[in-house]
């Protein structure tokens, strides 16, 4: 009950202050060309501070896999709204969000994501073609793409069927996929919850599977694939 309080009273509001500065930053490193911090360094701060901040420990597991000079697609399931938090604090990598194009009408947080120039797709043939454009550009050096596969948070835990353009995407782009397993964040704050639950939010990175291991097999075979490894390690 004490933390119920606590994270409503206390963290809550200062989260939303905390958001909106960190937006505020990216805007302002965005125009000033700071990419490391506008694509790197600041999400990360806003990450790790948001767990600081609702006093929610953390695990990372297979960090050790990932090379940061190596551009990546990291595909994760989605089990509430601490997901993106986690993803940017504790991944260790620069990366861009594929986000749905109505999420640009979000006060400030969405102008930050323009700014940051994140990779925006709409339903339209046209949007998609856009977004691999986009992405061919940017994901590079080390630049990687976030996506959930799954498109939406979860409604009761368990994960939902994927989508075929997250991966559709990276065999265009030709990039290793890295399936990510997130547990703990359903627990935490899931999109029925009015408040937040104090527990343990874990990353789990399994092994990227590269171009040449996805040669052959269709985008329904590696999108099982993919499936599999990650439900493999959910709890």
């Amino acid at each position: 009950m004490i933390y119920k309080l606590y994270s409503l009273l206390i963290a809550t509001p200062l989260f939303i202050i905390y958001t909106f500065f960190i937006a505020v930053l990216v805007i302002v490193s965005s125009i000033f060309r700071c990419d490391a911090l506008a694509h790197n360094y600041i999400p990360r701060f806003w990450g790790k501070g948001a767990f600081v901040l609702y006093l929610l420990p953390v695990k990372v597991e297979g960090i050790e896999k990932l090379d940061k000079k190596q551009s990546y697609i990291f595909l994760a399931n989605h089990q509430g709204y601490f997901d993106i938090l986690l993803m940017y604090g504790f991944l260790n990598h620069g990366f861009k969000w594929m986000m749905k194009d109505y999420l640009k009408k979000m006060p400030l947080v969405g102008v930050a994501c323009m700014f940051s120039k994140q990779i925006f797709v709409g339903d339209s043939l046209a949007s998609i073609e856009k977004a691999v454009k986009d992405a061919r550009k940017t994901l590079r050096d080390g630049m990687s793409m976030s996506i959930f596969p799954e498109g939406t948070r979860t409604y009761d835990g368990k994960m939902i069927p994927f989508k075929r353009g997250a991966f559709m995407l990276a065999n265009e782009i030709g990039l290793p996929i890295v399936p990510i397993t997130i547990n703990g964040s359903f627990r935490a704050f899931s999109r029925k919850a009015k408040s937040v639950t104090r527990t343990q939010v874990s990353l789990i990175i399994h092994d990227p599977i590269t171009t040449e291991q996805r040669q052959g097999k269709n985008t329904k075979a590696i999108m099982a694939e993919v499936y599999d490894v990650i439900e493999g390690s959910l709890e």
